[in-house]
């Protein structure tokens, strides 16, 4: 397939120090946080209370809701009690803590899905628990039940990984391509997809080679294939993604679907094709563990629910004072305010930075260099955008097409006065839809 022209992107410092790291299990914590939101939807509500003995694999939450995925316990041990703090995507969640009793004990009820139409598919896909592995956290099992199912032909695996310092997705190339591909073909059996391509940045070389070896050596490589796409950010971007690949043009409010795309997460997929083959739910993360501020930078297999404290003593601790920690990456990562919370399903890394990475650049005046719409994919004014965000005009801010903003953060990294591009188009976007448009 030959390639488009190319979107506009920023050249942002990859720092894949850990991507020849084989992700290694850390052992099994004292505690786990078990979040009742780990996903774009509906909260789910605990299934179980204080004194409760759990296994790995039970059922712990869930939610009568379409927009919903249930959640599973990662170990074995007793349910201490519930409690509720701030979730990662903001606004206060609840917590089901859990003290390990180490046995790691499976629950009795885990059963090999059995698959005989679509409607069996999403069914089992929505008991697996996954939802969007890249930190869009869509609950999977919506995506792969569009409306327009007749109309859906290719699917499109996001594996470009263009932010900074991320190597998961790049490990479940290479160290799980089996699920990965076992999950390809499950969602293109069920859903009668005629094409796959699996989006990778070109600085992946290993990947792409054995992601192409395996699709030959399977005879797949008819209908599967890799596509290499420029190590450039935001390359991943689910819009930006299906331009490089198809050339069809995604605007804001589009499905994928919409265009006949299925669109999911590299490590989505593999997930999905693990659960199918052994009824494990997904209970199991890797996390990128790094930042200036780690001692042993590396990937983890940790229990959804593990603390990002023990997570990070399992890496050495931390070697300097922690200015910052991120939640996901740099560019479109979260920062949190204590260490003590547990991981959820959609957390993709662990950056932990000290004062010189981690501190906030002072802020100067816009110099009208215009370099944050240089870098826009879709050729936004950032500079006029925050103009009209602080006289809050809504028109104008229409106008500017602000609702395109796929929150990307290029602008702002791009910015040489360092202003906070990202967050006033986030506001701005809030005053349109306040104002009903």
């Amino acid at each position: 397939m030959s390639q488009k022209k190319h979107l506009n992107s920023a050249k942002t410092p990859h720092y894949k120090n850990t991507a020849n790291c084989v992700a290694v299990e850390m052992p099994i914590p004292d505690v786990v946080r078990i979040a009742m939101s780990h996903n774009i939807g509906k909260h789910c509500q605990p299934l179980v209370k204080k004194g409760d003995e759990v296994k790995v694999g039970q059922l712990i939450g869930d939610v009568d809701a379409f927009i919903s995925a249930p959640i599973y316990s990662s170990v074995s041990g007793v349910v201490t009690g519930i409690e509720t703090e701030r979730g990662g995507m903001g606004g206060e969640v609840q917590v089901v803590v859990i003290e390990t009793d180490k046995k790691q004990e499976v629950y009795e009820g885990i059963a090999v899905p059995e698959v005989n139409s679509h409607a069996d598919f999403v069914k089992a896909v929505r008991a697996s628990g996954v939802v969007g592995l890249g930190g869009a956290s869509f609950p999977t099992h919506v995506k792969y039940n569009p409306q327009n199912l007749e109309e859906v032909d290719t699917l499109i695996i996001n594996a470009a990984e263009c932010e900074p310092f991320i190597t998961c997705d790049n490990r479940t190339m290479i160290d799980d391509a089996e699920n990965l591909i076992y999950g390809m073909e499950q969602i293109m059996k069920w859903l009668d997809l005629k094409q796959g391509y699996v989006g990778i940045e070109e600085n992946k070389p290993e990947a792409i080679a054995n992601l192409d070896r395996l699709f030959k050596e399977k005879g797949l490589d008819d209908r599967m294939h890799t596509f290499t796409l420029q190590s450039r950010y935001p390359k991943g971007a689910e819009r930006v993604l299906v331009y490089e690949i198809t050339g069809k043009t995604m605007n804001a409010g589009v499905l994928p679907a919409q265009l006949g795309i299925i669109l999911s997460n590299v490590t989505t997929v593999a997930a999905v094709g693990a659960y199918l083959q052994t009824g494990m739910p997904y209970i199991l993360k890797t996390v990128t563990v790094d930042g200036d501020a780690i001692a042993e930078p590396k990937n983890v297999k940790a229990p959804i629910g593990a603390t990002v404290y023990d997570i990070v003593q399992f890496c050495g601790g931390y070697k300097k004072p922690v200015k910052k920690i991120v939640l996901g990456g740099p560019m479109m990562g979260r920062t949190i305010a204590s260490d003590a919370v547990g991981i959820v399903k959609y957390n993709s890394a662990i950056l932990a930075f000290g004062e010189e990475m981690g501190a906030f650049p002072k802020e100067t005046a816009c110099i009208n260099c215009a370099r944050c719409h240089s870098v826009c994919a879709f050729e936004l004014m950032p500079f006029a955008l925050a103009a009209a965000y602080e006289q809050k005009d809504v028109d104008k801010l229409k106008e500017l097409r602000v609702m395109q903003c796929m929150e990307c953060g290029s602008c702002s990294f791009i910015c040489p006065a360092h202003r906070p591009l990202i967050f006033m188009n986030k506001l701005g976007k809030g005053l349109v839809r306040e104002a009903g448009n």
